[in-house]
């Protein structure tokens, strides 16, 4: 019987866009936040964020080798500003507020509808809830749940920043497992990408998978489109989620 529900955040929760210019806007808001803690940058804000792109991407690639995430400091360090030469001692004091910023700022994030009506929904079939998401920033997830109102829904919240482990390691969802006191067998996960989510449901085992649609994250699974990766339900809303565990959980 499922027990507990967790949730991604990014492509779940909420989906992102990058509006024309929203890129160049965010370099110069950063090197405005450095040059206020005496790190001035010699580049133009299209440069950095061009490098900010190319560095993003090859961290990403990196970190999904070897499914760990590093500190804020060795991130902004060896990858984001690499080209700067900066060191690791003048932006540790500021790497998370960094890390916050790059969470928060640098793509525009909407809310998925009815975030709070599915999470009331499913206490009130007595679920356990929880999140489970791959980000580089410490505080930037509770700041979400907070403005979505429902940051005391949560009973639990896994980050890759605080465990050092990415999703799809097993070891992620058994982080979770352990602060829940819940089985594998009794837990659900949702989330919107093949390559993290729905591989990583598989991995830890767990009883359920819903994958939620976000064609934004479609080239994250490149090539896992035939590969016979599949959730059990594939879901245009939040919204459908109760109906589903309590239909599962209805089940003999």
């Amino acid at each position: 019987m499922i027990r507990g529900v967790l949730f991604d955040l990014g492509g779940t929760l909420h989906v992102s866009d990058s509006p024309e210019g929203r890129d160049v806007w965010f370099a110069r808001r950063l090197l405005d936040r450095l040059a206020d803690y005496g790190i001035p940058l010699d580049a133009a804000p299209e440069e950095l964020a061009r490098k900010l792109h190319e560095n993003g991407e090859a961290y990403k690639r990196h970190s999904e080798k070897d499914l760990r995430e590093l500190p804020p400091a060795e991130i902004w360090n060896n990858w984001y500003l690499r080209d700067w030469d900066i060191g690791r001692e003048r932006l540790g004091p500021i790497a998370e507020e960094l890390s916050f910023l790059y969470d928060y700022e640098r793509v525009r994030v909407i809310r998925r509808p009815y975030i709070k009506e599915t999470l009331d929904a499913l206490r009130e079939q007595g679920m356990k809830l929880g999140l489970i998401s791959n980000i580089i920033s410490l505080s930037v997830a509770p700041h979400f749940l907070e403005e979505y109102g429902v940051r005391n829904y949560m009973d639990c919240i896994v980050l890759s920043s605080a465990t050092g482990i990415r999703k799809p390691s097993a070891d992620i969802f058994r982080a979770a497992e352990r602060e829940l006191g819940l089985g594998p067998e009794e837990l659900a996960y949702v989330g919107d990408t093949l390559s993290r989510d729905v591989m990583g449901t598989r991995n830890a085992g767990w009883r359920l998978m819903i994958q939620i649609k976000n064609p934004g994250a479609a080239h994250r699974d490149k090539g896992l489109e035939h590969s016979g990766l599949k959730p059990d339900y594939l879901v245009e809303g939040l919204e459908e989620i109760p109906e589903i565990i309590r239909k599962v959980n209805e089940k003999p």
